[in-house]
């Protein structure tokens, strides 16, 4: 089968992938959000379209998704260092833990069943809706960071969980540190980096130790799905931009709300077909 053929032949599969790239990259510049926010329930969904089986879906989806944010992730870091936004001394501290957690969560992504990995998914994803909806603009609840230990724990847990979902480091680094009084656009350019340390190690952990699933789409590698990260990666890098652009001319605060709505909407889905 030549290029052209298997184009052909997967032309609906390559829409779908092409507008998870667009849309990703959208929200990413529009919104401040990672698109691995977005590009897992889409992938876990559109998988299952194609008669991939749920647990199958969420553990492609999850490594895909981290592997898409490797070369956004170093778009974003170069964008925020230019801002001085990026605080490197922190990174220095945190990196080693933040890796410790994406070691064994990635690991952990290559042992379980997916189902476990789609309710985690659906908590965070709700919990972050929530955090979206009713905690912009709040004050923030300590005056400082925690001592060693506490930022010990942060970063650990922040590799461990971001791994294990497919998501880069500001959907819950950026609500942990803006909660400890750190300055909101340094919170946003740090995750950048953060999401770099938690999705490189964590993509070749599950390319190189994960097994593809009997019932994986086509094109995957490990867990990794290789057509998908070729389609997203080009569009969610180019349309960030776009987002960006748009951000100055429309009303970026109602814009997100639309999304918790519908980052909530698509967490309950998720647990729904978790526990039905």
């Amino acid at each position: 089968m030549n290029l052209i053929e298997f184009i052909t032949q997967n032309i609906t599969t390559f829409f779908a992938l092409v507008t998870t790239g667009i849309f990703a990259g959208l929200l990413a510049g529009l919104l401040g959000v990672g698109g691995g926010i977005v590009v897992v329930p889409v992938l876990f969904f559109l998988f299952q379209g194609f008669g991939v089986s749920a647990e199958s879906a969420m553990l492609v989806a999850t490594a895909t998704s981290l592997a898409t944010i490797v070369p956004t992730s170093l778009s974003s870091i170069r964008s925020h260092h230019q801002k001085g936004n990026v605080d490197f001394d922190l990174l220095k501290r945190w990196t080693l833990f933040i890796l410790l957690g994406v070691l064994a969560g990635s690991w952990l992504v290559t042992r379980v069943n997916g189902s476990f990995l789609s309710l985690l998914f659906g908590l965070i994803a709700c919990l972050s809706a929530l955090n979206m909806l009713f905690r912009t603009g709040k004050s923030a609840l300590y005056s400082q960071l925690p001592n060693t230990t506490g930022q010990t724990v942060m970063g650990c847990s922040i590799g461990f969980f971001s791994s294990m979902v497919g998501i880069g480091g500001g959907t819950l680094s950026v609500p942990l540190l803006t909660l400890y009084n750190y300055p909101a656009h340094k919170a946003v350019g740090t995750a950048a980096a953060i999401g770099l340390v938690i999705s490189l190690p964590g993509a070749l952990t599950m390319l190189v130790l994960g097994t593809a699933p009997v019932d994986a789409p086509v094109g995957t590698i490990g867990l990794v799905n290789v057509m998908a990260l070729a389609c997203i990666v080009p569009l969610t890098v180019l349309f960030a931009p776009v987002g960006a652009s748009l951000a100055a001319k429309l009303d970026a605060a109602k814009l997100k709300k639309i999304f918790a709505f519908v980052l909530l909407f698509t967490g309950l889905r998720m647990l729904g077909q978790f526990f039905l």
